[in-house]
């Protein structure tokens, strides 16, 4: 349980809000592990490229390994502006988070991410000169969820055929931050 650090029973409202946020988007992203970060570049160029995301904890950031030598690095550095794309296309869920990217070299952080299986990037371990974390804070984020029975989405779309409105696939939603 998240321990409320707001002074006021205002605050801690802004904070309950902030964690029921926080917590529906880490519940959409689910086991969902790679998501696909867009960073811009210095001639305004648009670079995609698939990271390892951790678990959403109540705080939403979004944490990364990243090489300080990295592209990613280089325009998170220029423009902290950044969008991660999730997919899990099997159950027709799409999730898109707009959020500003730091650059963190937090040693207790990379300790509790930690797992040998970084060593392919990694070489040194967690004490790689290389290594650190990109600290997203989501801005924004927007999902897609729709039904993933094709039995389902058929009647949804006979019935509101049948009713003259337009077909609505699932359930869209934005969150804000």
């Amino acid at each position: 349980m998240t321990k409320l650090t707001a002074p006021t029973v205002e605050g801690q409202l802004e904070e309950i809000e902030f964690i029921k946020k926080a917590r529906e988007l880490a519940g959409k992203i689910g086991e969902i592990k790679i998501a696909m970060l867009t960073t811009t570049d210095a001639a305004g160029k648009l670079q995609s490229r698939p990271m390892y995301t951790f678990k959403i904890e109540d705080d939403g950031i979004i944490w990364m390994f990243a090489s300080k030598d990295s592209q990613k690095v280089s325009n998170i550095t220029a423009n902290p502006q950044v969008l991660l794309n999730y997919s899990q296309p099997d159950t027709d869920l799409y999730i898109v988070v707009r959020g500003t990217a730091m650059i963190s070299d937090d040693p207790v952080k990379i300790e509790e991410l930690w797992s040998d299986r970084y060593k392919a990037w990694f070489p040194y371990g967690k004490t790689d000169p290389n290594l650190c974390l990109l600290k997203i804070s989501p801005d924004e984020a927007e999902y897609w969820d729709t039904p993933d029975l094709l039995v389902s989405q058929i009647i949804s779309l006979v019935k509101n055929t049948l009713s003259g409105k337009p077909y609505l696939e699932g359930e869209n939603k934005k969150i804000n931050f």
